[in-house]
């Protein structure tokens, strides 16, 4: 098969080294790629919104498997193009992509099905909003409605935490995504992350991991993109997991098909778990980021034959298997993230590290640049491990991280500490 991977993250290379494995994937495109992937796979300069580009390469290059590994695409109806044109995809409809692309419309399906969530309320105006704030009083979580890079959520703990989230995202902080705003009740509990594959009608379940939102240890400081990530979470036990399909997963799925909408793709579950219940975060139409690294890195090559049976519609035919081992990522950021952040540093000490199916330092905002590798993004490597343990994989993972050369990078120190 030639295979396309639309992208440029550390969640497309993680993608792009899984799937290159499987003796099925004959070339292999990633589109734009970074530094990373470009070792591995061929990188092509594509607009990835634009539909009829997306389809134009496609059929230029002989393509017979589109991958879709970013949210935009898929809210931009990429998918939808090149399924028009007759190309295999894996990815969501841009309808069936609001369940990430509007945060308002995954409480409207999470209504209709009754599937547990945080009670809300949503706003287009500031002054309505900061009223709904002063009467219900604090802690809140504070949204910004639309797409924003995993960063459009602001915890407020005070009353004058929620209303600032307010002015932040009304004030533009988040482009177009804050338009609208939904206010959520703060729930308890410790969050995971539950991956589904479904073609509309089959759900088949791929993995759990568990996020590191905060930039510092101890979960402290402003929300990112994420931090680090671990496989399994073990907080996501499999009576829960299988409470949670049946309850949130199983219930979506049909309103979306109910409502001529099927959502074909990976259905990523924010769950916040206590006492043994769940109750839906958010959802996320693609893999997270970095929770796709871990997934990827105990996938291996099967995961190329999931994703595909999942396009083809032959869920019901297929099964997961899971080795009983655990995967670790380090994300290293460049200073200042999520704020401003320097761009262009040099990055050293790559090509000394090991890369097999236990130890791989995955790109996620570089550049090649006269033969040496720059950072280019505010999240710039995941540094990922396996081990047998939790422990040894953490283990592993820090040992890579401290031989990378990078003085204007950092990292958290404490990844995977809720489980150990």
């Amino acid at each position: 098969m030639n295979i396309l991977i639309l992208g440029s993250g550390g969640r497309e290379h993680a993608l792009a080294w899984a799937v290159g494995q499987n003796p099925k994937c004959d070339r292999l495109i990633v589109a734009p790629g970074n530094a990373g992937i470009a070792q591995l796979a061929e990188c092509a300069s594509i607009d990835i919104l634009n539909g009829a580009a997306v389809v134009n390469f496609c059929e230029e290059n002989a393509i017979d498997f589109v991958i879709v590994g970013p949210e935009a695409p898929l809210a931009a109806g990429v998918a939808d193009a090149t399924r028009a044109a007759g190309i295999l995809t894996f990815g969501p409809s841009a309808e069936a992509a609001r369940l990430e692309a509007s945060k308002a419309f995954t409480k409207e399906i999470c209504d209709a099905c009754n599937a547990p969530t945080a009670g809300y309320a949503r706003f287009s105006e500031a002054e309505a909003a900061k009223d709904y704030i002063r009467r219900t009083g604090a802690p809140l979580v504070v949204k910004a409605d639309g797409l924003a890079a995993g960063k459009g959520v602001i915890m407020g703990m005070t009353e004058a935490e929620a209303l600032a989230g307010i002015d932040e995202i009304f004030g533009g902080a988040f482009g177009d995504a804050g338009a609208e705003v939904v206010i959520e009740e703060f729930m308890q509990g410790e969050e995971a992350s539950f991956f589904i594959l479904t073609d509309g009608i089959t759900a088949l379940p791929i993995g759990t991991a568990q996020d590191h939102k905060r930039v510092g240890d101890g979960d402290t400081g402003p929300n990112t993109g994420g931090m680090g990530a671990y496989s399994p979470a073990p907080v996501l036990s499999e009576t829960i997991a299988q409470r949670a399909m049946d309850e949130i997963v199983l219930p979506t799925i049909r309103e979306m098909a109910r409502r001529g909408t099927p959502y074909q793709g990976v259905l990523y579950a924010g769950l916040m778990i206590e006492n043994g219940q769940s109750r839906l975060v958010e959802y996320n139409c693609r893999f997270g980021d970095p929770e796709c690294q871990v997934l990827m890195m105990r996938l291996g090559a099967q995961a190329l034959d999931l994703l595909q049976a999942c396009a083809e519609s032959r869920l019901a035919d297929i099964q997961v298997n899971w080795a009983a081992d655990h995967a670790l990522t380090v994300v290293m950021a460049a200073q200042g993230y999520p704020g401003a952040y320097v761009k262009g540093t040099e990055i050293k000490g790559l090509t000394a590290l090991p890369e097999d199916s236990a130890n791989m330092v995955f790109h996620a905002g570089t550049s090649a640049r006269d033969g040496a590798i720059v950072a280019t993004g505010g999240r710039v490597l995941n540094v990922t491990a396996r081990g047998a343990t939790l422990a040894e994989a953490q283990a592993r993972a820090y040992a890579m991280v401290d031989a990378i050369d990078w003085p204007e990078g950092f990292c958290r120190r404490d990844i995977g500490w809720r489980a150990l």
